[in-house]
């Protein structure tokens, strides 16, 4: 075992804490896809594509009425208006989960007795071991769909994910309603 001096070694690892807390704190990745041949601003109005199909579910979901709450509200501030009968374009969206596992190498510091090959001594002394981690967690992935009613073809996908934390579950709607707002912040039209 190498002696690390005791502040160095918590310096260490107030550092590896520190880009942990880092790491965490980045904002989820948000891909944006649109098909460079379209003219969206000739696009007016939309509908959800469940709004239009012909086999609509019993009942419509909590999820699924945040997620139309939310997209309304960006398809609203970039213009369009929602037109059940005889849309533009429609919105499709999933959200999809995925369980992950994840290991990760931690430094400890510890203070016990060992041999030092640098004075070729026995005695007590700090120093560092690495321990490996093995941290499972869920991923939660979102992606919108705009599809030409005319073409029948997709002509604009956003999608972001990111981990799903206790504090996301709980605050469900906004964590939908950021994570949508996320996804227009890329969307080809602002008018």
């Amino acid at each position: 075992m190498n002696p690390i001096p005791f502040r160095s070694s918590r310096v260490l690892t107030a550092l590896i804490a520190m880009g942990g807390i880092l790491l965490t704190g980045c904002s989820s990745p948000v891909v944006s896809n649109a098909d460079p041949s379209v003219d969206f601003s000739a696009y007016q109005t939309y509908a959800f594509l469940s709004d239009v199909a012909e086999d609509k579910s019993q009942y419509e979901s909590i999820e699924r009425a945040y997620l139309k709450n939310a997209v309304g509200r960006e398809m609203s501030q970039r213009g369009f208006k929602k037109d059940n009968a005889n849309p533009d374009v429609v919105i499709n969206f999933a959200v999809q989960t995925q369980e992950k596992l994840q290991s990760r190498s931690v430094p400890t510091a510890g203070y016990d007795f060992g041999y030092d090959p640098f004075y070729d001594v026995y005695g007590p002394g700090w120093g560092t071991t690495y321990t490996t981690r093995i941290d499972q967690y869920t991923e939660g992935k979102l992606v919108i769909d705009m599809v030409d009613v005319d073409d029948r073809r997709v002509v604009w996908q956003g999608s972001t994910k990111g981990r799903l934390t206790d504090k996301a579950l709980q605050n469900y709607q906004v964590t939908l309603d950021e994570a949508v707002a996320e996804i227009f912040a890329e969307f080809p039209l602002t008018r």
